[in-house]
């Protein structure tokens, strides 16, 4: 037992089953369907042969000897008002053109039209597979308060031709959730300025003279638990191979989450997912079953306990401001001509940058405060339930929330990633259990791990071959940087931005680009590790002996985004072999630098 558990894992060991809760049956009004966007295009309304032949150019006539003579009367006239507006004359071709151009928006309104009509199941705007696509120019540029979406990849995400999954193992974000009680203090506070201050509002800002803050603090929204049911359904998907038998406890995922409510109650609304789709899965399908019995494994998050997934034992890394310091320094060179602007939305009130940076971080909680809404049904600036984003975001345009983007990967890359010299070493005790896990062998580590918990098999089990782990943003943040994945990526700026960051992962930019912490750590967002069995050709002739060893291959996604693997030689898929992924893993292995934490 390592010194750091002194006082905590005493008491664990003698009780620490009183850790587990059981999970299942809670969310059984969670019903796994899947989601059906095809529609079919009404029948009728075609032309009859009556129709087309009335229609015909250059002056052709029509057979109209069998027509009574009612219907050569007015319908004649109909005929040939109808036939001049289409045809014309020659020398109308003017009238013609700007006629055809203003039934151009006619068509297009009727189309849109007749889609929110007919179709039966109007488009998610959060899906198991893709995440959060509406409004994406706004919505994928919030930072760590960006709702999960699936991020584009140069290496196909699927497994590889001649592989089969052997292990997955799911690190997750919590879900979508209010503001913490500081930054809800702050929100509150700049509203409370504006409406107690102000004399004039604009247009644009006069829903803030009767808005009502009302939002919660720091725990899971409604919205948070859909994107965990759904992050659920998505790992069942994708990892249905290694899921065998719902009955068997042994053959379900190990869960693990970090003590607090909001983290366990995404691992509940996970399970839930994942269990509803194995069941719907079945056949026939079982959905009528009660969802499985499984025990989660809750790790606290006491300042002195030891917890792989929540920060706090290292007293330099707890005291480091750097990341503060960045932000502080970039709002004060970026900041100005927003708030600049946005005061000639009021009059009788003069907003600071920092009420202004409240005022932004108010877009994405006011949205993800409701239940994610349907593309084709909800208004994109509608007050309630059904809104798609916040109208606090239409203050500002698609570069202010470029500049809000960078502000908030500043802040994870000096205070809890690569631009803190003790970011990594709070991830070293994860990646330790990570390796024990994927060999199958006792965790080795000195840091943040709790012994009592790892060396026990019930606790710690190394026969699953599927794990959940559920955690924090700054947490994954140290665990990512452990691994190595941002290596080679550019230090950050805190004053300029750089042309390339308003880009997205649609054009073709990689985690070796820059460093956008909406990629690695939104809400629900999650990290895959993956091992796979490969077909061998060790003798190089092209064909596949059976009689040679097939080898095991290691590969790490971030939000379904393939990351190449460093210091292992990653072949062109982005993995490593397994000997050589734990041999690149050798500061972790050591222990990163925890002796400076209590220097």
């Amino acid at each position: 037992m390592n010194t750091a558990t002194k006082g905590t894992t005493s008491r664990a060991s003698s009780a620490f089953t009183s850790l587990f809760r059981r999970v299942g049956g809670w969310g059984s009004q969670h019903k796994y369907s899947p989601l059906d966007h095809d529609g079919e295009a009404s029948e009728g309304g075609g032309t009859s042969e009556s129709q087309t032949q009335a229609l015909l150019p250059n002056g052709e006539s029509t057979d109209d000897d069998n027509l009574d003579e009612e219907s050569q009367l007015q319908p004649q006239k109909q005929r040939s008002l109808l036939y001049r507006l289409v045809w014309g004359d020659p020398n109308k071709i003017f009238v013609k053109l700007v006629m055809l151009l203003l039934m151009v928006p006619l068509f297009s309104y009727l189309a849109a039209a007749s889609i929110r009509v007919l179709s039966p199941n109007p488009v998610p705007c959060d899906t198991p597979e893709l995440g959060y696509q509406c409004d994406r120019k706004t919505t994928h540029t919030w930072g760590q308060y960006s709702p999960f979406f699936s991020v584009p990849s140069e290496i196909s995400p699927s497994v590889p031709d001649g592989c089969r999954l052997t292990f997955a193992q799911v690190l997750s974000r919590h879900g979508a959730r209010f503001p913490t009680p500081g930054k809800a203090a702050a929100i509150s506070a700049v509203l409370t300025k504006i409406k107690t201050s102000a004399t004039w509002y604009a247009r644009d800002s006069k829903f803030i003279k009767n808005y009502n803050y009302v939002l919660g603090v720091d725990h899971l929204t409604a919205f948070g638990e859909q994107e965990m049911v759904n992050s659920g359904i998505k790992l069942y998907q994708r990892y249905s191979s290694l899921i065998r038998d719902y009955t068997d406890p042994g053959s379900l995922p190990f869960v693990r989450a970090s003590g607090q409510e909001r983290v366990i109650a995404s691992a509940e609304n996970f399970t839930t997912g994942l269990y509803s789709a194995l069941l719907a899965d079945k056949q026939p399908p079982s959905s009528a079953l009660p969802l499985p019995q499984q025990e989660m494994l809750i790790i606290s998050e006491a300042p002195t306990a030891n917890n792989t997934m929540h920060h706090g034992l290292c007293r330099a890394f707890e005291d480091s401001i750097t990341g503060d310091e960045a932000q502080a320094k970039f709002i004060a060179a970026n900041f100005p001509p927003i708030t600049a602007r946005l005061n000639t939305q009021f009059r009788g009130v003069t907003l600071s940058d920092t009420d202004v940076v409240s005022l932004m971080d108010l877009c994405p909680f006011d949205t993800v405060a409701y239940p994610p809404p349907s593309l084709t049904t909800a208004s994109s600036l509608s007050e309630g339930p059904n809104k798609r984003i916040s109208p606090f975001c239409t203050l500002f345009n698609p570069q202010d929330f470029t500049i809000y983007d960078y502000l908030q990967s500043l802040g994870k890359y000096y205070g809890y990633g690569p631009g803190n010299s003790l970011a990594s070493t709070q991830g070293v005790g994860y990646v330790n259990e990570l390796l024990a896990r994927l060999t199958r062998s006792p965790v080795v580590d000195n840091t943040t791990t709790n012994s009592t918990l790892t060396g026990n098999e019930e606790t710690f089990p190394l026969n699953r071959t599927v794990y959940a782990d559920f955690s924090h943003d700054n947490d994954m943040m140290g665990i990512l940087t452990a691994l190595r994945l941002f290596e080679g990526v550019s230090p950050m700026s805190n004053e300029t931005i750089p042309e390339k960051y308003g880009k997205t992962g649609d054009d073709g930019l990689t985690e070796k680009d820059l460093f956008k912490v909406g990629w690695q750590v939104p809400f629900a967002g999650r990290v895959y590790f993956e091992k796979m069995v490969c077909d061998s050709d060790a003798d190089g002739d092209g064909k596949i002996d059976e009689n040679e060893e097939k080898e095991e291959m290691v590969r790490i996604l971030v939000n379904d985004r393939v990351v190449r693997l460093n210091g292992c030689g990653a072949d062109e898929e982005g993995r490593c072999r397994l000997g050589k992924f734990v041999e690149s893993m050798e500061f972790a292995r050591k222990g990163g630098d925890w002796g400076r934490c209590f220097g």
